[in-house]
């Protein structure tokens, strides 16, 4: 017998749950199920099962809001926690393998190659595009989970179904990126002013030092732009330069390989084609709007 449509899982659920689940068994095979780590994850785990009901225990605009909000909090709280946990079930860096499938496929890695181009103004300028990404993301989210329920659920869907294979990637190729692991091969230092030491600054503090296969800088932005494109154009118009900029960026500030990159847009583009096609019927008191959605104080979207 089949569980009513609403009930059924939706694409993020599956992947962000797969991942949850697929690394607490890891940590728990390497470390001990009782270990604060896999304990973390069983407690996101069950958090995630009771952020499913919450949304379809009664369906309102309300508790789909704020079920869907586990989903970035987890998210926050499970990329800090892979600088300790990822190095337990997979202590090899993998950037050797990254560096041979660039070299293979494209003869070369382009960091390297872009030594020549250098200069302290073009580094302030991918610093700064690079910076974007942070508010970026935030100023998204906050738009998308205050305006139509229905299209926050597709915008919750692409997004976090990123998330979730992209975290996989992070803990079955953990790697350091060209600018840790290729340190002595660079022979022009990225020198700049205040946004680029500022941008430095926050990439040491915040890397959990795993985080480059796939790049989600180019997947995540990838999405919201081209998710804004078709649904918020004014935004995509607004954001499209930064956007190429922080692409070009992850090459020229040498944190990720090509293939990551590649990867990473592959990764955008599977999101956005589940964004378009789930969910096919709408289970909540909100119906999709044909026309770009925009934030309403309507109290009855509250």
């Amino acid at each position: 017998m089949k569980p009513p449509d609403h009930w059924r899982l939706l694409p993020h659920e599956l992947f962000f749950g797969f991942f949850l689940l697929a690394t607490w068994m890891r940590l728990g095979c390497a470390v001990g199920f009782l270990g604060r780590d896999a304990l973390l994850y069983f407690v996101l785990i069950a958090a995630n099962v009771w952020a499913v009901w919450f949304c379809r225990s009664d369906g309102t605009s309300m508790r789909w809001r704020l079920g869907l909000l586990f989903y970035p909090l987890a998210m926050n709280v499970v990329f800090f926690h892979m600088k300790t946990a990822i190095p337990q079930i997979h202590p090899e860096r993998m950037d050797a393998l990254l560096r041979q499938v660039d070299q293979g496929s494209i003869g070369t890695n382009l960091s390297l190659r872009l030594q020549p181009l250098v200069h302290p103004a073009l580094t302030e300028f991918f610093s700064f595009c690079y910076i974007l990404f942070f508010p970026y993301l935030l100023f998204s989210m906050i738009y998308y989970f205050c305006g139509d329920v229905a299209l926050l659920k597709k915008f919750v869907i692409g997004l976090f179904t990123i998330y979730g294979i992209g975290f996989l990637g992070y803990s079955f190729v953990p790697a350091a990126g060209p600018c840790l692991s290729m340190t002595e091969k660079f022979t022009t230092p990225l020198n700049g002013w205040w946004i680029t030491k500022w941008n430095a600054a926050i990439v040491a503090a915040g890397s959990n030092k795993v985080d480059v296969f796939p790049s989600l800088h180019c997947a995540i932005s990838s999405f919201l732009l081209f998710f804004d494109q078709r649904h918020c154009p004014w935004r995509f118009k607004f954001y499209l330069v930064p956007a190429v900029g922080l692409w070009l960026s992850t090459i020229y500030l040498r944190y990720h390989y090509f293939i990551d990159v590649l990867c990473g847009f592959a990764l955008a583009a599977f999101a956005l084609w589940l964004a378009r096609r789930y969910p096919r019927k709408p289970d909540c008191d909100l119906p999709l709007s044909a026309t770009p959605a925009t934030p309403t104080a309507d109290s009855t979207t509250k």
